[in-house]
């Protein structure tokens, strides 16, 4: 019996060859009907046997598209229409838009195969894509996800390409970046004066520049990277003498798993992400021979990897044989260059050529960062490849919700139904460029989702950017979120977790309630409410901000509160060699409390601690000497500090005397830096998981959310991950969210919408 049936779904369902495969679907059950995009998803009417019709949902749910995914199905039967064939509609509006958008996704293998075979008309073609491939969200102005609404409206498709673009049998059918050499893209080759070199090849002309030491400005999805050859000491010192970035580490590109496990070791896992679609930067452990200049990641363990993901970076890596330096195209603390004006002005001085192409980038988007830990995928920067795709929380939201994120590793995110919108990592709010770019990134995601917030959450600090930004927006109610809360919280919507639970929150920076600033936390935590159960005692950041770039000034102001003045008579390295006028001076501002904020910071002891070893006396990134202490970490030492507790205030403070005099006393010894720094580590996560025993004593709770930029440090968190685990704790880590504050915003959003069902807002 003949029966029609109405279906509208939602997901990643455009851009993704998600028409074509219902076409054929379609055609091989013998159905007739439509189907169509539209600003919702995509609609589609089939008509046939009720059977067929059955088969054709059943194979929609359980096989659709492999880059595709879907969020909601409705079908509705009804009378048939009488349609005499299939076919595949224009695209049509709605009055209500909203469709997710596919994030970019790197070149598939059959499109690298015709990249490398002469006789394919696309052979060295470096923009070579199809619906299985390409660029999508940084190219996309508006929806639906037409190529007239995309930076590829200005390029013409000739015959052959529309021929393509227009065959429903064909993988290149509404493939929206669709072209070739005759009327898509191109690359052009420029001097560091910008002017043009007409060459035959950019490619194989590029290559020859790299291997002979030059740095090149390479433009591709979602900005521009600066590339030389990572195997040239010359080449990559010159590169860090430029950048202004003496320590913090460049990204690797190779060509394929063989090469990286040359200079890495890869697991399983590992090569699952670095050979995926979306291609990140993957962590992975150095080999003591690996054939890389050191200056690539200086005082590191890890290189960051990852394989080439556009047809111009295969082409470069093919051709040049290297491993490539391929780090964001930036100046210090400033957000990826995208824009080839802005590329010309701030890389000027950096490099040595340019290979841009002439297709627009409308929305910056950086490299994700990934490490895996347990077997599994943890996101310590989320962008290219991972954003726009939202996370589907299991309750929705009351309203459409903005939340603006903290200062540093920025992103924002929008609520919508069931849907969060992380936004791609904006960077540190700390100039007006950042601020643009987060101001952009907001107006895109609006735009784009169709989503204008009736709330906007934000941090308690006063003087973030983010936080300006939010209390100046006219006719919307505002949530003030506090720092570690939203951090816990943020944790628990990774987890899809409900209730209450032992939140440990340790980063370098957050608002307090008391207007210090905290940093060490253990929080008894829901969505709507926090207590302040323990947290390290406080101690003093002499000169401020200057004491987060100067750490040696928070070690010397702890031992002398440890140890008066009889600290100038230690025999450790640090006395010996202190500065006996900056001393004195820093003396002074002790003396009389000036400019000497409090805090109970994790961030910042381990800071203090690199310090005391004489590791990181001063930095030249974030995070920098707490990053190279766990480096020298020696995994053989199982020993420890003591530790203590007191209270105040009805509230447990964790003393950091027996710890400091501990690591002194093995200083005194001649103990060596890896021993010290592992038991330091090993002290960090027992009294993690001595606090929440005694937490669990007095609530009950038996379930832990480890959350904050220290988290980053992978010796601490399997340490404390592992003693938590053995004490009978449920432990929870962040795996989709970053845990430092690039997966903040999360929580602020779950927290206002907590707050806007109770009433409070």
């Amino acid at each position: 019996m003949k029966s029609r049936t109405i279906i509208n779904i939602k997901g990643i369902v455009q851009g993704v060859g998600f028409r074509p495969f219902i076409y054929n679907l379609a055609g091989r059950l013998n159905l007739f009907g439509y189907v169509l995009n539209n600003t919702s998803g995509v609609s589609i009417e089939v008509e046939g046997e009720h059977a067929d019709i059955e088969e054709f949902i059943e194979s929609v749910k359980t096989h659709p598209p492999p880059q595709s995914e879907i969020f909601e199905i409705q079908s509705a039967h009804t009378d048939p229409a009488g349609y005499a064939d299939f076919e595949i509609r224009e695209s049509e509006g709605v009055e209500e838009k909203f469709v997710p958008i596919s994030p970019e996704l790197a070149t598939c293998k059959d499109c690298i195969s015709e990249l490398f075979d002469p006789e394919d008309r696309r052979y060295r073609y470096p923009f070579i894509n199809c619906t299985n491939c390409g660029p999508r969200f940084t190219i996309v102005k508006d929806i639906p996800y037409d190529r007239k609404f995309t930076t590829m409206s200005v390029f013409s498709m000739c015959e052959k390409c529309g021929s393509e673009y227009h065959d429903p049998s064909n993988r290149r059918f509404h493939a929206q970046p669709n072209a070739c050499s005759v009327c898509g893209p191109r690359l052009i080759l420029l001097d560091s004066e910008r002017k043009e070199i007409p060459v035959e090849d950019v490619i194989s002309e590029a290559c020859r520049l790299l291997k002979e030491g030059n740095i090149i400005a390479v433009k591709g999805l979602g900005g521009y990277h600066l590339a030389c050859d990572a195997q040239n000491n010359n080449a990559v010192s010159r590169l860090r003498a430029r950048k202004f970035r003496e320590y913090k580490p460049f990204a690797l590109m190779v060509k394929d798993i063989k090469t990286a496990k040359e200079i890495c070791f890869v697991n399983e896992k590992e090569e699952q992400l670095l050979n995926g679609v979306k291609r990140p930067i993957v962590l992975l452990k150095k080999r003591p021979d690996a054939p890389v200049s050191e200056g690539v990641a200086p005082n590191q363990k890890y290189f960051g990897v990852m394989l080439p993901y556009t047809p111009a970076h295969h082409l470069l890596i093919a051709e040049s044989g290297l491993v490539l330096v391929m780090t964001s195209a930036n100046i210090s603390s400033e957000p990826i260059v995208y824009e080839d004006k802005d590329a010309f002005e701030r890389l000027g001085g950096i490099t040595d050529y340019y290979v841009i192409h002439n297709r627009e980038i409308n929305i910056r988007t950086d490299d994700s960062v990934i490490r895996v830990e347990r077997g599994r995928e943890v996101v310590l920067r989320r962008s290219r490849g991972y954003v726009p795709h939202p996370l589907l929380m299991k309750r929705p939201f009351a309203e459409q919700i903005l939340a603006c994120g903290a200062e540093l590793k920025n992103t924002f995110c929008l609520t919508r139904e069931n849907y969060v919108f992380l936004s791609h990592h904006i960077g540190d709010l700390e100039n007006m460029e950042t601020l643009s770019s987060f101001e952009k990134g907001i107006e895109h995601f609006k735009k784009m989702f169709n989503i204008e917030p009736e709330v906007v959450a934000h941090d308690l600090h006063p003087e973030y950017l983010s936080t300006k930004y939010a209390r100046a927006l006219k006719d919307i109610r505002k949530v003030g979120v506090q720092h570690h809360h939203a951090h816990i919280i943020s944790c628990m919507g990774d987890n899809d977790l409900e209730g209450e639970i032992i939140g440990v929150s340790f980063d370098g920076t957050g608002y307090g309630l008391d207007g210090k600033i905290w940093g060490g936390e253990f929080l008894i935590c829901n969505y709507h409410s926090f207590q302040r159960a323990a947290h390290f005692e406080y101690f003093q950041l002499n000169g401020g901000e200057k004491a987060i770039k100067e750490p040696w000034r928070i070690t010397a102001s702890l031992l002398h509160k440890i140890y008066g003045d009889d600290m100038m008579d230690l025999k450790i390295d640090f006395i010996r060699e202190l500065d006996k006028d900056k001393w004195h001076i820093l003396q002074q501002m002790i003396a009389r409390n000036i400019n000497s904020p409090m805090t109970s910071s994790a961030g910042r002891l381990f800071d203090a601690v690199s310090a005391l070893l004489g590791i990181r006396k001063e930095i030249h990134y974030e995070g920098q000497a707490a990053i190279e202490l766990e480096m020298k970490a020696a995994s053989e030492d199982n020993g420890r500090y003591e530790f203590d507790y007191k209270e105040h205030e009805g509230k447990t403070e964790i003393v950091l005397e027996p710890v400091i005099k501990g690591i002194v006393a093995d200083l005194e010894k001649g103990t060596g830096i890896g021993s010290i720094s592992a038991r330091f580590h090993n002290t960090v996560a027992g009294l993690v998981s001595d606090m929440c025993k005694k937490l669990r004593d007095q609530t009950a709770l038996d379930r832990v959310a480890l959350s904050g930029g220290v988290f980053q440090n992978s010796l601490l968190m399997e340490k404390t991950y592992t003693l938590l685990d053995e004490n009978g704790f449920k432990v929870y880590t962040h795996h989709r969210v970053p845990t430092n504050d690039g997966g903040l915003a999360l929580g602020q959003a779950i927290i206002a919408n907590e707050m806007i069902k109770t009433g409070k807002v």
